[in-house]
């Protein structure tokens, strides 16, 4: 086990946290998350704390950080409980800057082989697990290939340019000379999807600095630029890379949700609705996306990936 000792110049507000925290750090396709198991839920980790843990330079690093805690401790858990009792666990999400984000699609992987690992899940291959998100109730199956996860129905943002003309919003990048139309989707969480025209385009992308998205989301939203590949469809599969700058983060190696709306957006605008399995490569792997009907009628997204855990520490403040 490693010890992140904390120094209170650069990291100040991890001073108050109660006694020392123990932590795992995990990742899916390169997506990496500080995870904290807090079954009695007792550690009140503030935005602050988030960043401080988080910091790349002066704290542990990630993307953000998850918080295993039951769903009965929390409001948002409590809804969930009322419709699926099965649901014992929430993945109480923040982003690296300490925001709240109402889904992960690869936290949500690594959320569950934590769970797993910390042995208070039993999750055999095959199995599936309900879990307790701000972006509702989901559930979790594990595969061969790691863990499929029902991200549940997508949506466009505004449903009425989406499919009149499949662009509703304009975003500006550093290293695009021009504005690019765009279409929003939503996972539960929003999205903004852009399709570029070349591999230098997409490499050329300098994602250090915010995209400029117009008309700007209440909340934000996580910008995915699309380089579908050539051809687009081969045996039944359709396929696409992807960079994606998630909000409250900065460019990320892989964003599970943002594969989802890429593949939405992308199977839109090609007009492929026929094609419902969708592979989706990330500077950090790749990723399966799969359409399914789901009970209520409305198209679900199921997201595949593997999950890893890399190690175990405790934050210790001197």
């Amino acid at each position: 086990m490693s010890v992140a000792q904390v120094s209170s110049t650069s990291t100040e507000s991890l001073l108050s946290l109660v006694g020392p925290l123990e932590y795992a750090k995990g990742h899916g396709t390169g997506n990496d998350f500080v995870l904290v198991a807090d079954p009695h839920d007792v550690h009140a980790i503030t935005p602050d704390q988030v960043a401080a843990i988080c910091d790349r330079n002066r704290g542990i690093g990630g993307d953000g950080l998850i918080r295993a805690v039951p769903s009965a401790a929390l409001p948002e858990g409590r809804a969930i409980l009322r419709t699926e009792p099965a649901a014992e666990w929430f993945m109480d999400y923040r982003n690296a800057d300490g925001s709240l984000s109402e889904m992960c699609g690869n936290g949500v992987r690594v959320f569950v082989h934590f769970l797993v690992s910390e042995k208070l899940v039993d999750l055999p291959l095959g199995a599936t697990l309900f879990i307790g998100t701000r972006g509702g109730l989901k559930s979790v199956s594990r595969v061969p290939e790691g863990y499929a996860v029902d991200m549940g129905p997508w949506e466009f943002i505004f449903p009425q340019l989406a499919t009149s003309n499949g662009l509703d919003s304009v975003v500006r990048t550093e290293g695009l000379s021009q504005a690019r139309g765009a279409l929003s989707v939503s996972m539960g969480n929003p999205h903004t999807v852009i399709a570029v025209a070349t591999p230098q385009e997409l490499a050329e992308l300098e994602l250090t600095i915010n995209p400029v998205v117009e008309p700007h989301p209440p909340r934000g939203t996580n910008v995915e630029y699309v380089l579908p590949t050539e051809p687009l469809i081969t045996n039944g599969l359709g396929s696409l890379t992807m960079r994606v700058h998630e909000r409250g983060v900065g460019e990320t190696l892989s964003c599970g949700t943002g594969a989802c709306a890429a593949a939405v957006a992308t199977r839109h605008w090609a007009g492929a609705q026929k094609t419902n399995q969708w592979m989706v490569e990330v500077p950090g792997g790749k990723l399966g996306v799969k359409f399914v009907l789901g009970e209520t009628g409305k198209e679900h997204v199921i997201l595949s990936g593997p999950a890893v855990l890399v190690t175990r520490g405790r934050i210790c403040a001197q």
